[in-house]
């Protein structure tokens, strides 16, 4: 899999990573276990991004349980998602006990109390127990808010909702992320399961196997992925056997913009 330098951080990331949200907030030895298989092969396939958030119930405590041999292997994006600076701290500090006393990319989750979670995560990079400040919404009504932080200069990656349906980041948080050097993270990219819900015809997707892909999901991957400005996409998944497939979407060839509207028009058609 391909990997790419994180905006000017120098952190190296896979295109194609992994999230936790729904699928590893989980409880009891099976579902564990299950959580436990999947990141085994996310990282035998060299996805070995992996993103969480106190957000996400028990998914923190899952994941670092599933890295406990082999944390050195992955790189870890969580997030601070608190609306004190108290309650903040807290979270951090679990946090980086779940991972073994370091995050790669620390996010402030939604912006919540950005102001005063931002100089918390600066004292933490200085002391290197994180690599990369960064700070993520879900939704188009709060990039205005997104911007100024961008512009702010203190933070390195922003994580923000794309996919061939959604493409509100193409106005003007994608430029301003490329101009400012900004690591780019990819959520949602599958639109939490509403673009697979339903797939085009067979024949449909036969022009993209000269990309090295046949499946309707990896070809909605690859079209996020063929936007230079992208760095991660993190679909999240319940099912071993799912990332393997994912990662195969994290090389190039990329498409061209020809073939990344076709799959804009084979998007509409389905929904």
């Amino acid at each position: 899999m391909e990997k790419r330098i994180f905006g000017k951080t120098g952190l190296r990331v896979p295109t194609i990573g992994m999230g936790t949200w729904r699928t590893f907030d989980v409880r009891g030895r099976e579902e564990e276990r299950r959580c436990y298989q999947i990141v085994d092969e996310a990282l035998r396939v060299g996805a070995n991004f992996f993103d969480s958030s106190p957000m996400y119930g028990e998914a923190e405590r899952v994941l670092g349980e599933a890295l406990r041999e082999s944390r050195d292997r992955a790189l870890i994006a969580t997030k601070v998602w608190a609306g004190s600076l108290r309650e903040g701290k807290n979270q951090i500090q679990r946090a980086l006990r779940f991972f073994q006393g370091r995050v790669e990319v620390y996010q402030i989750h939604n912006l919540l109390a950005w102001q005063e979670h931002l100089p918390v995560l600066e004292e933490l990079k200085a002391e290197k127990k994180i690599q990369v400040i960064g700070a993520t919404h879900y939704s188009p009504s709060a990039f205005g808010v997104l911007r100024q932080v961008m512009e702010t200069g203190r933070i390195e990656a922003i994580q923000i909702p794309y996919h061939a349906l959604e493409r509100t980041v193409e106005r003007e948080i994608l430029p301003l992320a490329e101009s400012l050097k900004l690591g780019v993270i990819v959520m949602r990219p599958l639109g939490e399961g509403m673009l697979v819900r339903r797939q085009p015809e067979v024949k449909e997707l036969e022009p993209f196997k000269k990309y090295g892909i046949e499946t309707w999901p990896q070809i909605l991957l690859k079209w996020i992925l063929s936007d230079p400005r992208v760095h991660v996409a993190i679909p999240a998944t319940s099912k071993p056997g799912r990332m393997t497939e994912n990662a195969q979407a994290g090389n190039p060839p990329w498409f061209s913009e020809e073939d990344r509207e076709r799959v804009c028009y084979l998007a509409r058609k389905v929904i």
